[in-house]
């Protein structure tokens, strides 16, 4: 892993240094996280409420440029040569608009499916069900909840955890039940909703940074 990667935790902390206290915790996920699209792995993302937009969010800033240009030309020159030679007529316009991603998916947006299989099943295991019919052994879960104790997302974490998944957690202060199940829990320093969201949000981006760097980065 490159050492710019790494330092985008060092970078993060110096703009939040009440975030000091979880450093170990954020070198590891960006090391998980990385790990796993190194492989063609996938990110994972869940919450509720503001934690539902937050999980979005990510996505938003993994699957497109972020940064740094995610050029086709340079980073999937298989890709550029494959269009070359079967659509020549829409290369230029492929090429000035299309940007390499980083596969993530956030489970929140599944309006039809999320309903259904709370009328029919159990709402709170929403999550789960997703995790269960898409993840894959290797893919990383991120699971955002203030409070550490949403049931939808407890046992999103648990059934991860049964499919080889690596679980990633993003809570507040005391953890929550989430903080011994998940493989990886960063505690925000703070006590209520919007304020353990106020450091959700940079650690965050944190991840998008540092591995939107060490894919396209120089």
């Amino acid at each position: 892993m490159k050492k710019s990667t790494l330092n985008k935790v060092n970078e993060l902390i110096e703009r939040y240094p009440a975030l000091k206290m979880c450093r170990e915790d954020l070198n590891n996920s960006v090391k998980i996280i990385c790990e796993s699209f190194q492989k063609g792995n996938k990110l994972i993302t869940c919450g509720n409420g503001g934690s539902a937009a937050d999980s979005q969010h990510i996505v938003g800033e993994l699957m497109k440029s972020f940064v740094l240009p995610r050029s086709i030309v340079h980073f999937d020159t298989e890709f550029y040569n494959r269009l070359m030679a079967n659509y020549p007529d829409d290369a230029d316009y492929f090429m000035k608009n299309l940007q390499c991603a980083l596969p993530a998916i956030s489970l929140v947006g599944e309006t039809a499916l999320t309903t259904a299989f709370a009328n029919d099943q159990a709402a709170d295991l929403i999550f789960a069900q997703q995790v269960l019919g898409i993840g894959n052994q290797g893919d990383v879960l991120l699971a955002i909840t203030t409070s550490g104790n949403s049931a939808n997302v407890l046992y999103a974490v648990k059934v991860a955890k049964l499919k080889g998944i690596k679980t990633v957690a993003l809570t507040g202060r005391t953890g929550g039940k989430i903080k011994s199940l998940a493989d990886i829990s960063i505690c925000a320093p703070a006590d209520s909703a919007h304020t353990i969201q106020e450091f959700h949000l940079p650690i965050y981006h944190m991840f998008c940074i540092a591995a939107e760097n060490e894919f396209f980065g120089d």
